[in-house]
């Protein structure tokens, strides 16, 4: 149980990373961080029990779906940003372009299926001794990490953190976990 709660405390780093970039967001609220949460807390339940009724259909070992699909949202979180990026230069715009309340609900809705993707994957590892405590510490880490970090870049030292190392740590950290995900299958670690 103790690796089913460190997983879950370690794949939800990247949560930091979106509160930190949420955070720099001038027209971004605390509550609708709180918002995202809460919608991620139901997901994460969702993929408690969905991966529990699934695991038996799947023909072949779910560490592939779960390694290649946390590698994509890496990827994506990554080239999303640096598209975006591209975009605004084209535009021949270098201020900051204010989050829209249309790109705060996408956010949210990637976050939490993100963070249901990691307590499926997570499930699917422990079954069959996992536990509804996998989902509340994926849940609890993401709200804890994303408030921590929304609250750090409020204030003036953090400001000076560039948007672009903040989505690559992000990125990277889900790609590293489809890694994991992937060499547990293979028997590489």
């Amino acid at each position: 149980m103790f690796m089913a709660v460190l997983s879950g405390l370690i794949v939800s780093v990247d949560a930091f990373f979106i509160g930190l970039s949420l955070g720099l967001q001038k027209k971004c609220k605390y509550l609708y961080l709180v918002a995202i949460n809460v919608f991620l807390l139901a997901l994460c339940f969702v993929g408690f029990f969905v991966a529990g009724q699934i695991y038996e259909v799947i023909p072949f070992d779910p560490d592939l779906i779960v390694g290649f699909a946390f590698i994509a949202l890496g990827l994506w979180t990554i080239m999303q940003f640096f598209l975006f990026e591209h975009l605004k230069r084209r535009k021949g715009t270098t201020e900051e372009i204010s989050i829209s309340y249309k790109t705060l609900a996408l956010v949210g809705i990637v976050m939490s299926g993100e963070a249901m993707l990691i307590t499926m994957g997570i499930t699917f590892i422990f079954l069959p001794d996992s536990t509804l405590i996998i989902p509340i510490t994926v849940a609890l880490a993401h709200f804890v990490y994303s408030t921590i970090s929304f609250y750090l870049a409020r204030t003036k030292h953090l400001k000076r953190i560039p948007l672009a190392l903040s989505h690559t740590i992000s990125g990277l950290a889900l790609i590293t976990y489809g890694l994991l995900a992937l060499f547990v299958e293979f028997d590489v670690i």
